[in-house]
């Protein structure tokens, strides 16, 4: 696999913890770690997308983000499981798989700011 497409799902770990902050957080130590996961989350997926196509960083961010806070509400945090509530899970993770396989495998330079 490209470092490139492991930068995605190292971003896509952080935009959970991120997300599971904001709903959280409570005092100053732990909205500190969530910004941080902030930033660590946005930097790594525009270093990936500098290199490969947006769109398709985006869309897999976004999927693997949603697919990961969902799953951690239901294991961590009580949220209550449904069936269909996985089966749209699965059918969002087919999709970003799906782009995955169609997205080109070379990497292409990007516009340095």
């Amino acid at each position: 696999m490209n470092i490139n497409w492991i930068k995605v799902f190292v971003a896509a770990f952080f935009e959970v913890l991120w997300v599971i902050g904001l709903k959280h957080s409570d005092d100053f130590w732990s909205w500190t770690g969530t910004v941080i996961s902030i930033i660590i989350s946005f930097y790594v997926m525009i270093m990936a997308g500098r290199k490969l196509p947006v769109g398709t960083v985006y869309a897999i961010f976004v999927g693997l983000g949603t697919a990961g806070t969902v799953l951690s509400e239901t294991l961590f945090f009580g949220e209550p499981f449904k069936v269909e509530k996985a089966l749209l899970i699965l059918l969002l993770l087919t999709g970003v798989v799906g782009l995955k396989i169609v997205t080109k495998g070379n990497v292409q330079k990007g516009f340095e700011s």
